[in-house]
């Protein structure tokens, strides 16, 4: 029986990567590998991600203290951050199992990683080269985002697994046609509160839309980053229509994913990679309204999915969310194609079978 130790975060809080984590510690035992886990979370949740403190070094610091598991397991799956801070930390881990000469997996969450070896100089740049140069092979989210790794690993080296949707919140076909007989645009954001996902622009095309009297429904989910509490209550304040309804997880998540109608992310999140929520809406049978950054175009195509909204614009939101509704029968017919396009392709088990297949490469 193999030996898989995953060291990355867990949830809370749950980002795409602490859920992909999770899921892929579930389902391993299943197919014959034994699994450890050294959980990386951070639990103190803001946009600075990659930055230092005193709290977070500490935090790190403590968390090298289970890494005699190393010595214990054939393979190290790592899921590590994308910036000079977020592979550092993993120094230990690394630098043991090569000397250790085990099988070494960086798993990268997002489009951030190229860019952030990019801006590094001098003695940062070479520690940041050195120590992902110790993978044995490199997993990115889909074909467009494999320049992450190229200078790092050769090619052939490094392989693309596209996200997935817990099999919990597909539902019979029967109840997506049910739900394709609403009428009223049911709007919903389910990430992070981030200033960079789009949230204030988002709420002012909700904003905007309240004052020129258009009818509408808005259910907001997510963690609010601190720094911008203060400006998003103040949109809660202000907007009758739009209920905030906190982290939502379980069967709460998926009674969001289908009461909604139209799920939109205005991202322009520099660490974005294939957003799992996404692809989550596109399996409850919502319209997409999404911009067309970094591995989305990936897995979403304009007309087809849903829209592109313009970044950092409240306006293009505004605009597609009325042309959605005024188009009720071509928005319907691209929400059936994202129920049917999620359950044949973003599968738990496809991923899954995919790490395993790198695994055995």
């Amino acid at each position: 029986m193999k030996k898989i130790l995953i060291i990355g975060p867990f949830p809370e809080p749950t980002t795409g990567v602490s859920l992909a984590n999770r899921v892929f510690y579930e389902n391993l035992p299943k197919e014959n590998f034994k699994v450890d886990v050294i959980n990386t979370s951070y639990t103190r949740f803001d946009e600075s991600l990659g930055s230092f403190s005193f709290h977070k070094i500490l935090f790190y610091l403590k968390m090298n203290f289970s890494i005699f598991k190393v010595f214990n397991n054939d393979t190290i799956y790592l899921t590590p951050g994308q910036t000079f801070f977020g592979v550092v930390k993993y120094t230990l881990y690394i630098l043991l199992a090569k000397l250790l000469k085990k099988e070494i997996i960086v798993h990268v969450h997002g489009n951030y990683l190229g860019k952030e070896y990019e801006t590094l100089k001098g003695l940062k740049k070479k520690i940041f080269k050195k120590l992902l140069r110790c993978s044995s092979k490199g997993i990115v989210l889909s074909e467009s985002l494999k320049d992450n790794m190229t200078r790092f690993l050769p090619e052939n080296q490094i392989f693309s697994v596209y996200n997935f949707v817990e099999d919990y919140l597909f539902v019979d076909s029967s109840l997506i046609k049910e739900k394709l007989e609403n009428k009223t645009p049911r709007i919903i954001f389910l990430s992070n509160l981030m200033d960079e996902k789009g949230i204030l622009y988002l709420l002012q095309a909700l904003l905007d839309l309240e004052r020129e009297g258009f009818e509408y429904e808005a259910k907001i989910a997510g963690n609010i980053d601190p720094k911008n509490k203060a400006r998003i209550e103040n949109y809660f304040k202000q907007l009758k229509k739009t209920e905030y309804c906190g982290i939502v997880s379980g069967n709460d998540k998926k009674s969001l994913l289908l009461w909604g109608n139209i799920f939109i992310l205005p991202t322009y999140y520099s660490m974005e990679g294939q957003p799992i929520s996404i692809l989550e809406g596109m399996a409850t049978a919502n319209l997409i309204l999404t911009t067309e950054h970094s591995g989305i175009p990936d897995i979403f195509s304009d007309r087809i999915n849903g829209f592109y909204v313009d970044k950092k614009s409240s306006e293009s939101i505004k605009n597609k969310i009325k042309y959605s509704s005024l188009s009720f029968k071509e928005a319907n017919e691209m929400r059936y194609t994202n129920y049917c396009t999620a359950k044949d392709n973003y599968r738990v088990g496809s991923f899954i079978d995919s790490i395993i297949e790198v695994i055995k490469a």
